[in-house]
């Protein structure tokens, strides 16, 4: 299904919806390539050492529980910004944080943290359907994937909850093994809102037979595999199946980058390097995570072991300094970009 197609379809299944939800599906203005962060657009160039794959705020609550009231903004925003400052102290420039909607995304309080760091952050729209759908809104069940995708866009078109912040990716997530009906239904909405806005589609994914079948939706729905990103695909442990979605055009993104798993990560970019993939991999540390509902937020993980510790790593097994560029310069900025291009 082409964009057009999507948009008539869409605005007749909204027909009786908010007039809002259906002038979001008006055509797009055909404009130059921006990023959206939550201090507004920034120029793709400007996007410097990227980390693809980070979080502020999570609450595991559930998504029928979850609530602003739960936490005190100024008490995440004290805790997360040294955290932040030290990132931007060691060379990183922006941040992907990717903290769904109905699990904690407060894209307020990521502008605010954005100003006083100087970091440069990007948040999302989306729902999450992984962990067994915990998270999934109910309205998501009710309404069509035209709907959703329509709920999604108009995010893009005029920002998130009142804050005139848009989204820069957008975010789903599935189980692994074959894909429940909601979780398809994610997807394709995910998909028809990329076919509208450009937005790459990161998503949370349980294994590669989950993400094989992601890659199949988006094709009948007519997206480029280069618009999706295979978010923890360090835990497919077959390689052939990082191969098969990389020779498609897809993303294949090792997050979760730490000292307990460095090794297993160096092994995972070693081979996407060596069968000639380096230009389809993605890095980040899937770090952070101040958790409402723990005292003082839990453990904040540090952001800063990636670019300490891991580049010296892949430096001593044989990556170039244009190779560490690759990964955590350029190919952040193509996969935030390419569908933007062809709009």
């Amino acid at each position: 299904m082409r964009r057009r197609q999507f948009i008539k379809i869409a605005t007749a299944s909204c027909f009786g919806a908010p007039a809002t939800i259906r002038a979001s599906l008006s055509e797009p203005e055909k404009t130059a390539p921006v990023v959206n962060t939550v201090l507004g657009p920034k120029s793709p160039r400007s996007l410097g050492m990227t980390l693809m794959h980070e979080h502020v705020l999570v609450d595991f609550i559930g998504a029928d529980k979850v609530s602003r009231d739960r936490y005190n903004a100024d008490e995440v925003f004290r805790v997360a910004l040294p955290h932040l400052k030290k990132l931007r102290a060691v060379g990183c420039r922006t941040l992907v944080e990717c903290t769904p909607a109905y699990l904690g995304r407060d894209a307020g309080l990521l502008k605010r943290l954005s100003q006083a760091s100087e970091l440069q952050i990007v948040t999302n729209t989306g729902f999450y359907g992984a962990a067994e759908d915990k998270y999934v809104p109910a309205l998501a069940y009710q309404e069509t994937v035209d709907q959703l995708a329509a709920r999604w866009i108009k995010e893009f078109q005029e920002g998130i909850e009142g804050t005139g912040i848009r989204p820069g990716i957008i975010k789903t997530g599935v189980d692994k093994g074959r894909l429940s009906e909601i979780d398809a239904k994610l997807v394709r909405a995910a998909a028809r809102t990329h076919l509208h806005t450009g937005l790459t589609i990161a998503a949370h994914t349980g294994d590669g037979t989950a993400a094989l079948e992601e890659l199949e939706i988006l094709r009948q729905e007519g997206v480029h595999p280069s618009a999706f990103i295979w978010v923890h695909a360090q835990n497919e442990t077959n390689p052939e199946l990082h191969f098969r979605a990389a020779k498609q055009g897809a993303w294949v993104e090792f997050d979760g980058v730490g000292e307990k798993s460095a090794q297993n990560h160096l092994t995972l970019v070693k081979s996407m390097a060596d069968s000639g993939f380096l230009s389809y991999t993605l890095l980040s540390q899937d770090a952070g995570w101040y958790n409402i509902g723990e005292s003082g937020g839990g453990e904040y993980r540090p952001y800063t072991f990636l670019l300490e510790s891991f580049i010296p790593m892949l430096q001593k097994a044989g990556l170039l300094k244009e190779d560490i560029r690759t990964l955590l310069v350029d190919n952040p900025r193509r996969a935030l970009t390419l569908g933007l291009r062809r709009r």
